[in-house]
């Protein structure tokens, strides 16, 4: 049985959460929403297609939660906290069984961060989601890429490289995204690729602390030169201080995962910069919301980001990362 598509927008309506600042949801031409006081609107959107963004087999909880996980970490990474959002759907068939599963995923991600659906729309075609999330922030105290300084520390939160890392392995036919993998490190990393936790305590916490942040989609070196830019400085990353990931290690993976640390992207995390004279604050405030920071590197004059080892050799540079347009970007999974 297939839905029409005024049941499916019924079926998904039934979900959608309720906040007091919402003055007229889903139903109507447009919503109306009542800004707080005081308070700045942030507004972000990204589409999730087949076969780009995640495998074709994946099943539908899982893309409903990574679609949504998406948009709440650009607001993590502004610093704001998270309000309503709009759903867009084109489905080659309205089948119910994936629209409840669909959001079951991404119900499950939005009820416990206050996350209202306020609208959308369906189409039928090949499967795509496009989702628009909306935030606020005080006045005057978003996070931005533009406020980086030479002599400010550069950190990421996490373990960037896990979500590629799980890739690789699909990619190579020794992990599958269709179900739960029996072995628990292979399990961790499926899960980071599928459902990755947006930084939404991490971004507030980091109010007034950060100089600048983004969060790491395209690549943790793409990303960071992304800040160097708007922020016309140069930044040296540690090669020794990246993270290392212990569950890569004991899927005998540890020296791929080490390749892919500085490059792949599908992470999630926030790397941002801060004054070296508030490291204390940042291992606090990061402590506070229980994630894990690592200082990887420095802000210095200049332009472009590189990868450097002890030695001070130059191994990588910002080119590397995720680019939808490149000759390598047009056919691969992200």
């Amino acid at each position: 049985m297939s839905l029409d598509e005024f049941g499916l927008i019924e079926r998904i309506r039934r979900r959608a959460g309720a906040r007091p600042d919402v003055a007229l949801g889903i139903g109507d031409d447009a919503a109306l929403l009542q800004m707080p006081p005081g308070q700045q609107l942030v507004v972000t959107a990204d589409t999730l297609n087949a076969g780009v963004h995640f495998p074709v087999e994946t099943p539908a909880a899982d893309i409903g939660w990574k679609a949504l996980a998406v948009n709440l970490s650009d607001l993590a990474a502004m610093g704001a906290a998270p309000a309503w959002c709009t759903l867009s759907l084109s489905l080659p068939e309205a089948s119910p069984v994936w629209v409840d599963a669909f959001a079951d995923g991404f119900f499950q991600l939005a009820d416990p961060h206050g996350m209202a659906l306020i609208g959308g729309d369906t189409t039928r075609g090949p499967l795509s989601i496009s989702i628009t999330a909306m935030g606020h922030v005080p006045a005057g105290k978003a996070l931005r890429r533009d406020g980086a300084q030479p002599g400010d520390d550069v950190w990421v939160t996490g373990m960037p490289g896990e979500a590629g890392l799980a890739l690789a392995l699909w990619q190579r036919q020794r992990l599958q995204v269709t179900g739960p993998a029996s072995d628990a490190a292979l399990e961790h990393l499926r899960g980071r690729l599928a459902r990755p936790t947006p930084r939404l305590a991490a971004g507030l916490a980091l109010r007034g602390l950060a100089t600048a942040a983004i969060d790491v989609s395209d690549g943790l070196l793409a990303d960071l030169g992304h800040i160097c830019e708007r922020s016309q400085v140069a930044a040296e990353v540690l090669e020794g201080e990246l993270p290392m990931s212990q569950m890569a290690a004991q899927a005998g993976e540890a020296e791929v995962f080490r390749m892919l640390r500085a490059s792949a992207g599908d992470d999630y995390e926030l790397c941002f910069t801060a004054p070296a004279s508030q490291r204390e604050q940042v291992f606090e405030s990061m402590a506070s919301v229980a994630v894990r920071v690592t200082r990887i590197g420095y802000i210095r004059a200049g332009s472009g980001v590189r990868l450097v080892n002890g030695e001070g050799t130059v191994l990588a540079t910002s080119r590397l990362g995720f680019d939808h347009f490149s000759a390598a970007g047009q056919s691969a999974d992200h």
